[in-house]
This record gives structure tokens, sequence and C-alpha cells, in this order.
């Protein structure tokens, strides 16, 4: 394994537009794509100006915006290494002179790539200390887990005895991101990664639904007569007006909260139970 960040330099290209299905074929030093409201950004290890080029000039509907070039350490905003959140030890792989997490913790293996989710954002944290929580005091035996991203609560949720979780995500980055970091823990049987749309999946039979997510989705998916049917749910990702508008569809579904976490006042998470007795 590496002892350093995976890349040293990102080589970012901003496009505006899709590229077609199978058109994007580069060597080695690309890294992948992400796509999101009709843009894309193409990470690259070494400068490929040419070869992105000649991409926007095949197709007419992409146009070139702008070039980034950074380290992966301010792309991360930081440099991944060791943290502790939540009883949590979270390592990147190329730590690989730790090897077990502290008695009372538990150690998750996790490369971020280009994704983001890396542990050190306010919802993740709060996120990662609720399924600590929930998981410790409730059987939880399944789970789905909506807007993946590095597939870290997922194996958290795996990682506190959780059974099978089902993790999505739209981006097809984030979703092959996930399903590795399934596999540097062992947990490519426990953990299903899948590329999808989050109103697509909230129909599965499930103990708790995990979503750190957009508002906008989280609210469609809290309408849903599906959401319903989980017996627990976190829910994070919110500021404090997005957080209020929530809170109040939850208790006219008349749920019961079990945990409100508040970060600095701006980033809230919350932890319920529906009253289901069975998925």
């Amino acid at each position: 394994m590496p002892l350093s960040s995976p890349y040293k330099d990102l080589h970012i290209y901003y496009i505006e537009g899709i590229p077609e299905p199978g058109s994007i074929d580069f060597d080695k030093d690309f890294i992948g794509n992400w796509q999101e409201d009709g843009y894309s950004f193409l990470f690259f290890s070494t400068p490929a100006d040419d070869e992105v080029n000649r991409l926007v000039f095949r197709q007419p509907q992409l146009t070139l915006i702008d070039v980034y070039t950074m380290s992966y350490e301010e792309w991360q905003g930081g440099k991944p290494g060791p943290i502790t959140i939540g009883g949590f030890l979270i390592v990147p792989p190329w730590c690989s002179s730790i090897d077990k997490a502290p008695e009372g913790m538990e150690k998750i293996i996790l490369d971020p790539g280009v994704v983001f989710g890396t542990g050190m954002h306010p919802t993740t944290r709060d996120c990662l200390e609720a399924v600590k929580r929930l998981c410790y005091k409730e059987k939880i035996e399944t789970a789905i887990d909506i807007g993946t991203g590095t597939g870290l609560l997922a194996i958290a949720a795996v990682s506190m005895g959780c059974r099978h979780v089902v993790a999505v995500d739209v981006n097809f980055l984030a979703a092959k991101t996930a399903k590795r970091n399934a596999f540097l823990n062992g947990m490519k049987r426990e953990i299903s990664v899948i590329q999808g749309q989050a109103e697509d999946f909230i129909d599965k039979p499930a103990d708790l639904v995990i979503a750190n997510i957009h508002y906008d989705v989280m609210k469609n998916l809290v309408k849903k007569k599906y959401f319903q049917t989980k017996k627990y749910f976190i829910l994070s990702g919110l500021l404090k007006s997005q957080a209020r508008e929530i809170d109040g569809m939850l208790n006219d579904l008349s749920l019961t909260m079990l945990n409100r976490l508040e970060h600095d006042g701006i980033w809230y998470t919350f932890c319920g139970r529906t009253g289901c007795e069975r998925t």
C-alpha cells in the first residue's frame, strides 16, 4: 500500500454538459468523472489538455469552462489521515502501520479518492455518532444508506453489527469509490453498492434508513409512504431553516425523535423511530 496520499496533484477539467456514454476512454492517469446537475468534472493525475480538448471537439454538447490544478490535500480540505470520530478510527489505506483500533473503537479503512466524505464534515461526524448510538442500543439488521458517497456510513453500520446495507448514490464515481471501500473493509458481501436515484430505493425493506443528502431530495423522501415502513431513520445534511421544515414534517407523521444533533447552530441531524414493528 502507498505510504502517502494517492495523488500528488489533481488536474480538474470543469465542463458544461455530460459526455456521451462510453465516450470517455483516457489513459491510466484518468481518475474519474464527477457528474452533477448537467456538469462534469474530469479528474486526472497529470495534465490532459489535449485529450480533453479532443473530447469537447467531438461532442458539441460539451463546453470546457475552466481548468484547475491543486494538490490532493487542497481538494479534500486537508490531508486525509487517521481520525477518531464517534467511536470509529478512520484510517486511509496508505497508513498501513495502524493495524487495529484501540479497545472499544471500530477501525474503518477509507480511501476517499476524489469523492467528498472523509468524515471531516460536521454532518458526517454526527451521522457516525448517531449510527454508533442506535446500533449499540437497538438490533439493526438491515439498512439503506442513501447518498452514500465514500460508503463511510454504510461501513460504520456493518461494523456495528448490521447484517446488510444497500448503499445508493446517484453519482457513478461515488458508487465506484464506495464499492472499493466496502472491499477494503472486507464487506463486499454485506454492502451492496448501487448507482441510482434515492427515490427508487426508499421503498426497499430495511430496519434503518440513513440519508445525509440535499434538502430537496430529503423532503421528497420523507413524504413517501415507504419512509414510515423503516423502523428507524437518521437524516442529516440540513441547515437550520431546512431542519425546521423537516422537523415539522416528521412531527406531522407522529414519529418519535430519539436524538437531535446540532453543530454550531448550522448543521442538524435527526435520529428517530417510526413505530413500525416490521419492514
